[in-house]
């Protein structure tokens, strides 16, 4: 599906939180993610998955989701968390702190993007691969998780600026890499990831 064609409801009669994360494939920073219950007649054809918008889209949506929302919000774990849960329960744990801070709105069904999960108490939910660019509700939860993640990476790229997070997020690019073979590891970053390619690590 392109930009405006996401689904606004998957269960008529039901309030519905999307939920998303960012930064699941990082090698440093936190996890972001972040739950959104939009009004089931709500539709914005800007609102997509954040990976096909750019900062500027991104940051237009987001205003208008948290305008018009009947709830969102977003939470984080560390990359201390990170390293002793694993990542997949870091971001499963992400997306409960985010329903568990919704306070304006009852969810009663979650959408989540992915294939994997945990069960939420009291909340019945569905996985959806791709969710993010098929229902306009996780769209809007990966728009709020991305953007509140990347402003975070900006802020600290100001106290570690060896390592491009402001244009490569934490994510494995080469620069990322070879800053921390050449610089070491920051207190940021997840050391149970491989920080570096098995195949260039020196004896």
């Amino acid at each position: 599906m392109g930009m405006g064609c996401l689904r606004t409801i998957h269960t008529p009669g039901l309030v519905e939180a999307g939920c998303d994360e960012a930064g699941r494939g990082c090698l440093a920073g936190p996890v972001f993610a972040a739950a959104v219950i939009l009004p089931p007649d709500f539709y914005d054809n800007s609102i997509d998955d954040s990976k096909k918008l750019t900062l500027k889209q991104r940051l237009a949506a987001r205003q208008l989701i948290q305008h018009y929302a009947l709830d969102w919000a977003v939470a984080r774990v560390s990359n201390e968390e990170i390293d002793r849960l694993n990542i997949l329960n870091a971001s499963i744990l992400a997306m409960h702190m985010a329903i568990k801070a919704l306070t304006r709105a009852t969810p009663q069904h979650l959408l989540v993007d992915g294939n994997r999960f945990k069960n939420f108490p009291g909340i019945p939910h569905t996985c959806i691969v791709g969710g993010d660019h098929t229902y306009q509700s996780i769209a809007a939860a990966s728009i709020l998780a991305k953007t509140y993640r990347d402003e975070l990476m900006n802020e600290l790229s100001e106290q570690f600026p060896g390592y491009g997070w402001r244009t490569n997020k934490g994510y494995p690019t080469k620069l990322h890499r070879r800053a921390i073979a050449e610089l070491g590891p920051t207190p940021y970053h997840r050391l149970t990831f491989a920080l570096l390619p098995q195949s260039k690590t020196k004896c």
